[in-house]
């Protein structure tokens, strides 16, 4: 999201409470933010970097939720999440539609907020899917960003994954506080 100094932030997307964090983000710029639900499922089958983010065995399911973001109707990301099925699979993140407040405040619902947040940015070529989906040429960049949360207790309740066309990207802006030693 967009602060009020024109620099991205991932607070309101990590934050119970934000609501529709895309949106109000979009707004920010003076566009329209929406989103189509692609996919909805509860699955074993999960990439391996999803099985250690969310330090899951071989046999443990996940909910997976993936979201094709627009940006005044034009694509723009990729928005896949993944929580345990442990937690996830008889909450409001397993039921197809959109999530009333939000993943964050339905993860809150279940008492797993987010409390530690772990984000990594690569730049690479898109997937035939992901090219076909943003509808770009196999070969314009994309951002992926991961993101982890992990709740007070110390558990990964959700891995993120989401694969943004770079050009249409604001600038990503991370700050850090340094403690006094």
């Amino acid at each position: 999201m967009t602060d009020q100094r024109g620099e991205t932030t991932s607070d309101p997307y990590v934050r119970a409470g934000a609501g529709d964090a895309w949106s109000a983000d979009a707004a920010a710029r003076g566009k329209s933010g929406s989103q189509r639900l692609l996919d909805v499922s509860v699955t074993a089958e999960v990439p391996a970097s999803v099985r250690t983010a969310l330090r899951l065995n071989d046999t443990d399911r996940v909910v997976r939720r993936r979201r094709l973001m627009l940006l005044d109707d034009r694509p723009v990301e990729i928005a896949t999440s993944y929580y345990p099925a442990s937690i996830a699979a008889d909450s409001d993140l397993a039921s197809p539609g959109k999530i009333r407040g939000g993943a964050v405040a339905a993860l809150a619902a279940i008492g797993h907020a987010p409390a530690d947040v772990v984000e990594q940015i690569i730049a690479r070529h898109p997937e035939a899917d992901e090219a076909e989906l943003l509808d770009v040429e196999w070969h314009e960049p994309i951002l992926v960003l991961t993101r982890t949360n992990v709740d007070a207790a110390g558990q990964a309740v959700e891995h993120a994954v989401n694969c943004m066309v770079a050009r249409l990207c604001g600038p990503l802006t991370y700050r850090m506080r340094r403690s006094a030693t």
